[in-house]
Parts: C-alpha cells; sequence; structure tokens
C-alpha cells in the first residue's frame, strides 16, 4: 500500500513541478553559485583554498563550465585537498530533458526505489546501559564466506548514519558497496526501533541525542581496536553525527567524517516544513513505523495526537515535547537526561539541547559536507547553509554544486564509467558509483596521508634536535589525554594513562 502512494506522490510531482524551461537544454554555469561578503568564485584549478573554487572544464566557453565549489578557511589540509582531491572537481551532473536532471524526481528516486544490492548484513544488537537496544548492521559481500570479521584485521571501520527516519536509502546501499570494493568495513547504525531493531525501553532517541550513538562508537573500538574509524551521515542523520562530534570533541575516537546533503538549521526546517507531497509521505512513513508501538507508547505520550498530526513538527512535539505525559523516562547514559522535564519541555528547549551546530566549535576532526544548490528536502542554500561556519572554522569543508539533488549527484553516463576503475576490487566497481560516493573516499584518503605526512614531520624534527636519541636509544613518547567535557573517561582513556605511565617509568 505504501509503495502505491509514493507512486502517487511521484505522478503528483511530475505533473504539478516539473521545470522544463529550467532543466531541457541548460548547462551548469559557475555565476549561479550563491556569492556573499568573503566569498568569491574563482576559474581554473585554485590554487589556494578559501572563498569558492569553481573548476574549469577545459574549455573557455563559460556556458560549458562545471560549477563546483570548495568553501573552507585557508589551511594546509585545504590546499593538501585541492591538489590531491581530483574527484572534488570532476563533476558533470545530468542536463537536458532526462528525469534524472530533475531535483525532485532523483530525490524521490533514491529515497523510494528499490535497489538490488549485492552486499547482505550481519547484525549486531548492543544492549546500552538502560536496556535499551540499538542495532549495527556489518555489512559483507555475497560471495564471502566468513560473516564475521576478525578483530584483528587493520582494515578501516566506516560508521553510516542513515537518516532520522531509519530508512534504508538506495544511497547507504551504494556506499555499503563502494566502501566494500576498497576495503572499508561498513557499519550501519540503526536507532531504536528502526529497521527492525525492538524497542525494549519506552524511549525514543531524540533528534539530536548522541548517548547511543557514543555506546556503539564504543563498542565499535572494543571490536575492531586496529582499524581506523571514519563516519558517514545521510540527509537528516547529519544531525546526529554533528550533535555527537560537538559533544565528544577529541574524545570521538574518529579520523574524518563526511556529511551527505546534511540538513544544518533543523529547527527552521522543522518549522517550515517541506513541499506536502514530500513531508506527507514522510510524514505518513514516520506514522506506520510508530504504530507498531502504539500501545506500549500510550504509557508515556498521548498517542491520539501524534497518529492525528500532518507535519513533522507536530510529530516530533507529540513524541517528545508534549504535556500530559505519564512519568517520566530514565536518564541516559553521561548523566543526560533522555527527555525534557515535562513541566517546561517547550519546542524552544527541546532544540537548544538537539540542535546539531550547538556545540560545533568543540569538533576536533576534519568534517566534509557534500550539498547541492537544488536541493528540494534542505531548501534554498542561502537560508540553509551556514556559509560562516565553513569559512571560519578550519575543521569543516563544504563541497557545494549546482546540481545534484538530495543524496542523488547522479553524474554523467560516461563520467561514471571512467570513475569504474577507481579504486576497483573484486569487479564490483562496474556497477554505477555515485560522484559524491568517490569524492568522500578520497576525502578520507587525503586527510589520513595528511596526517600521516604531518605526524613524520614532527618525529624527523625531533630527532633533527636530538630528542630522538642518536646512539639508537629507545624514543621517549609523551602521550596527552584528552577526554569529553560531558563524558566521564572510559576504559580507553584508563588504558592510554597506564601506558604512558609505564613508557614514563622506563
Amino acid at each position: 500500500m505504501l509503495e502505491w502512494l509514493v507512486a502517487l506522490c511521484v505522478v503528483i510531482l511530475v505533473a504539478v513541478t516539473w521545470p522544463r524551461s529550467a532543466y531541457f537544454g541548460t548547462k551548469s554555469r559557475p555565476d549561479a553559485l550563491p556569492k556573499g561578503p568573503g566569498r568569491s568564485s574563482q576559474q581554473g584549478t585554485g590554487d589556494q583554498a578559501g572563498g569558492r573554487v569553481s573548476e574549469r572544464d577545459g574549455g573557455s566557453d563559460v556556458s560549458t563550465t562545471r560549477a563546483v565549489a570548495l568553501i573552507c578557511k585557508p589551511s594546509a589540509l585545504a590546499n593538501y585537498l585541492l591538489k590531491h582531491c581530483r574527484t572534488f572537481t570532476n563533476y558533470s551532473p545530468r542536463v537536458g530533458w532526462t528525469w534524472r536532471a530533475s531535483a525532485l524526481l532523483q530525490s524521490v528516486y533514491e529515497a523510494c526505489w528499490p535497489y538490488d544490492s549485492p552486499v547482505q548484513f550481519v547484525r549486531d544488537n548492543l544492549q546500552l546501559s538502560d536496556d535499551g537496544l540499538v542495532a549495527l548492521d556489518w555489512a559483507v559481500p555475497s560471495y564471502q564466506k566468513r560473516r564475521r570479521t576478525s578483530s584483528h584485521s587493520a582494515s578501516p571501520v566506516l560508521l553510516i548514519i542513515p537518516n532520522s527516519f531509519g530508512k534504508f536509502t538506495r544511497n547507504v546501499l551504494k556506499l555499503c558497496e563502494t566502501a566494500l570494493s576498497h576495503g572499508y568495513l561498513p557499519a550501519v547504525f540503526n536507532r531504536r526501533s528502526h529497521n527492525g531493531t525492538p524497542l525494549t525501553t519506552l524511549k525514543l532517541q531524540q533528534f539530536g541525542d548522541p548517548a547511543d550513538l557514543r555506546e556503539a562508537v564504543r563498542y565499535i573500538r572494543h571490536r575492531q581496536p586496529a582499524g581506523r574509524l571514519y563516519a558517514v551521515s545521510e540527509s537528516t542523520g547529519s544531525g546526529l553525527l554533528l550533535s555527537y562530534l560537538g559533544e565528544c570533541g577529541s574524545s570521538s575516537y574518529m579520523t574524518a567524517a563526511v556529511c551527505l546533503s546534511p540538513v544544518f538549521r533543523c529547527q527552521s526546517w522543522f518549522e517550515n516544513g517541506l513541499c506536502w507531497p514530500l513531508q506527507w509521505a514522510l510524514v505518513l512513513y514516520q506514522k506506520v513505523c510508530l504504530s507498531r508501538y502504539k500501545t506500549v507508547l500510550g504509557e508515556k505520550i498521548q498517542t491520539d495526537a501524534l497518529f492525528s498530526s500532518c507535519s513533522l513538527r507536530g510529530l516530533e512535539e507529540a513524541l517528545f515535547c508534549q504535556t500530559g505525559q505519564v512519568g517520566s523516562a530514565p536518564a541516559g547514559p553521561a548523566g543526560t537526561s533522555s527527555t525534557c522535564n515535562l513541566a517546561s519541555c517547550t519546542w524552544d528547549n527541546y532544540w537548544e539541547r538537539n540542535e546539531p551546530l550547538r556545540d560545533v566549535d568543540e569538533v576536533a576532526i576534519p568534517v566534509l559536507s557534500v550539498c547541492a544548490q537544488d536541493d528540494p528536502v534542505r531548501g534554498d542554500a542561502q537560508s540553509t547553509v551556514p556559509f560562516e561556519l565553513f569559512e571560519t572554522n578550519p575543521h569543516f569543508f563544504l563541497l557545494l554544486t549546482d546540481r545534484g539533488s538530495h543524496c542523488g549527484f547522479s553524474d554523467q553516463p560516461e563520467a561514471g564509467a571512467a570513475a569504474g576503475a577507481f579504486g576497483a576490487a573484486g569487479g564490483t566497481e562496474s556497477r554505477w558509483t555515485n560522484w559524491s560516493h568517490r569524492a568522500l573516499l578520497e576525502f578520507f584518503r587525503a586527510t589520513t596521508d595528511f596526517f600521516a605526512a604531518e605526524e613524520r614531520a614532527k618525529q624527523l624534527a625531533a630527532r633533527r634536535r636530538g630528542m630522538g636519541g642518536g646512539g639508537g636509544g629507545r624514543v621517549f613518547r609523551h602521550r596527552s589525554v584528552s577526554t569529553c567535557k560531558r563524558v566521564p573517561a572510559c576504559s580507553h582513556n584508563i588504558h592510554a594513562i597506564y601506558n604512558w605511565q609505564r613508557s614514563y617509568t622506563r
């Protein structure tokens, strides 16, 4: 039934919002990128980072220029990315009279159309400190006989956070397939009650509450201690990832992170809403998922108000901000309450605790955001993208394209075919690879190489100053340990302090 309703929405979108004049015979133009104080649009390869860098398609005609902008604060890492990430400037969006050129249709296709993926999943159900359950779905190729990866494996782990509605989209499945072909161990994080995860407590995860994700990351570090950890979030799932990075700071255990089509100003996004067909479909999908828990949720919330709401804001308020609830939910792991105080739980108070950018100054790893100007879900780029954040914070990088829709970024067939050889392994790269997936994997590789080069340079400088011991003696290495100011020191940090004391006494 739900598939027929989605198909009806697609028909309505085609009949009502198909703007032929906007997509027929048009080309990408760099001057379409929004401009503002302190931002510039440059032609060519871009010898320095900062402002906007628009890449040219080898010709001199402005009408054939591809518009891709890297917006960031000038830094050594930014210059390194511009030099080594060729995928950032190798994007050819679909143009002409094709359904893939429509931002709306491409978004609906990526979110609803099934994808026959060769990837299978092995699930780990994690019991949390309050007896709740979340799940990690580890992606494995269908031809692999061993379903479990050894804990001694040094392969990097890619933690994937889907949208806040918990649906496995084509984007998530293709990302798992691409990551596997490049040697990563993909793991998809499922919130409470999402994707068949049992709801064992009367508590649902709030939009930007990272307590459950924090425990899942600790489990991943325990299971794969030798591999680096990277993170990718999709759509509204970026709110959870940004909240986690802000709250944990340098104790996030992650090397780098990427947000695909993120929603930054989430309170405004819930208040302003989407166009009615998209919002109606999302509200219906969330109601269907919550209907199986209607009886048990009735002990905490007013289910009549929940299932009678017709907007995303109404659903969020009914779940977490509704007055007249019975009892109170237990406190979360880090001493934080799992819900607002019922006597003072207003809409504004809820977003003071769940806005993704509330602790953005504490983020301590490189974060790349891949956005498109024609994103119909996020809205207008000028009012929904915090350009000032990327221009002032050295840890944040924005890759802005003039087209790409929401988690789509479908490029020309010849570009996708040429990119099929990018890191191919096992022949799986013969399938279609999204431009955004190639870009994020290059970002991970470049940041890792940059930090490795920086570490080697520091060690070389230390040897030159005589700290390395010219007679082949043991090198003294000081290990600094930093913990999140709101998170108690975990066992990982205790072991680090113990190892530092042993090396010092030697």
